[in-house]
């Protein structure tokens, strides 16, 4: 093709700010990087009034429908959200536009829907702004590793909830202090269950798993579970074992080829595994795959700026394709594995019990691990009066197996308290 490329926005918040100024301020570099000048077209906004610093006032409407359907070469979509974001998008491809959109929930809830619009309309969809921010992670995942197989992605994909973990952990504060610390930051979302309650993260790792297992994942096969019931406590225990804990998004292959776990939990990490030194608001993603072995992709998950770059890689692709007529990879779902439950997941756990301290109390509490097939591999005992403390990690055995065995504590008179439960992830042999 000849002349400019065109390219509009839908949503002109904080990253979509950054992503018209880029386009704006950095137009020389663009069209030598793709053959062509970039020109922003429109930004579409709700509340045309409020001040957008970078975008040029003669761009903005609130006609994000007319903005989608008026043929450009590139719509950006970064308004976020399940609608109206998904008919402006399916609107877009219709009209021709290929698609740049950072929408972690969208994709998660109903990315087939999206990615068989861009097939039939012979248009992109590109996302790499939906998971980690500015980290160069889908493609590689998509792309560098399309000849090697996935065996395993892990993940701290949320920094919100890793900067609270991380204040506990170096602070010794409670959960409570450390989200109220977070709110006053600005770190949580509008609705702060997304990042607490694991549902980005969730979200996340449905995008993950799909690309690396080359099977439709959806929000909904995702076993989620958020940090409001980390304690003080879970902490020093992990410090005095060696581990620190993380909220990790987990997606697996189990066995050869019986199907894909995805999973969102607090884990405790050991304190040499290169997750553990990921401090702060920061992400890491750690791959293994079956030649290329492991490697794990690290930097700032979030932000307006983190997110803008990983957009404009994205829209230097579609425009690159555009100028030569060629299209990139598009959905690749082939392998049509099963979705597993939790519980064929195969894990180590954490147990943390308040016992009567008397003779014989060790025993029972082995028996309950043991009916249900459960191996203990470290026991320590903290007497306390009458009473003691026992701290106890598992070998590798089904994540049910273990819930059983919690349950079956649960119900022993010897046991005063489950003080706490949490899986252990990134052990040798794990």
């Amino acid at each position: 093709m000849t002349g400019p490329l065109t390219v509009a926005l839908l949503g002109g918040g904080t990253v979509g700010a950054q992503v018209a100024r880029l386009i704006n301020d950095s137009a020389a570099d663009f069209e030598q990087r793709v053959g062509a000048p970039i020109h922003l077209t429109a930004v579409a906004v709700q509340d045309t009034t409020k001040p957008r610093p970078g975008v040029p006032a003669g761009l903005i409407t609130d006609d994000a429908m007319a903005v989608a359907t008026s043929g450009v070469d590139i719509i950006v979509e970064v308004m976020g959200g399940i609608e109206p974001a998904r008919s402006l998008i399916l609107a877009a491809m219709a009209a021709g536009s290929s698609v740049v959109t950072a929408n972690k929930a969208l994709l998660a809830a109903d990315g087939a829907s999206l990615h068989a619009a861009a097939a039939k309309h012979g248009v992109d969809l590109y996302f790499e702004a939906s998971v980690a921010g500015a980290i160069p992670l889908l493609r590689p995942l998509r792309e560098s590793l399309a000849g090697d197989q996935v065996i395993k992605v892990m993940g701290i994909v949320n920094g919100t909830t890793n900067y609270m973990l991380s204040k506990m952990d170096e602070e010794g504060a409670d959960y409570d202090d450390v989200f109220a610390e977070a709110e006053a930051l600005g770190y949580l979302e509008a609705d702060p269950s997304l990042d607490v309650d694991g549902h980005d993260a969730a979200a996340k790792a449905a995008i993950l798993a799909e690309l690396a297992f080359h099977t439709k994942v959806t929000l909904d096969d995702v076993y989620c579970e958020g940090i409001s019931k980390v304690t003080a406590a879970d902490i020093r225990a992990a410090q005095q074992m060696g581990f620190v804990i993380k909220l990790l998004a987990v997606a697996e292959i189990k066995g050869d080829n019986e199907g894909v776990i995805v999973r969102v939990h607090p884990s405790m990490v050991p304190r040499d595994h290169p997750l553990a030194s990921v401090r702060g608001a920061f992400n890491a993603v750690f791959i293994e795959a079956q030649s290329a072995g492991q490697m794990m992709f690290y930097g700032r998950g979030a932000g307006g700026a983190p997110t803008a770059s990983a957009v404009l890689g994205d829209v230097i692709s579609a425009a690159r394709n555009r100028v030569t007529g060629g299209r990139g990879p598009g959905q690749s779902t082939y392998s049509n594995l099963a979705v597993l439950p939790i519980g064929e997941a195969m894990t180590r756990y954490y147990v943390n019990l308040d016992v009567t301290d008397r003779p014989g109390v060790l025993a029972t509490i082995a028996g309950a691990f043991s009916d249900n097939g459960v191996s203990i591999q470290v026991v320590r005992q903290d007497g306390h009066g009458d009473e003691a403390g026992l701290l106890l990690r598992t070998h590798l055995a089904s994540d049910a197996s273990l819930r059983a065995t919690v349950d079956q504590l649960r119900e022993l008179d010897t046991v005063k308290r489950v003080v706490g439960v949490m899986r252990v992830e990134g052990e040798a042999g794990a």
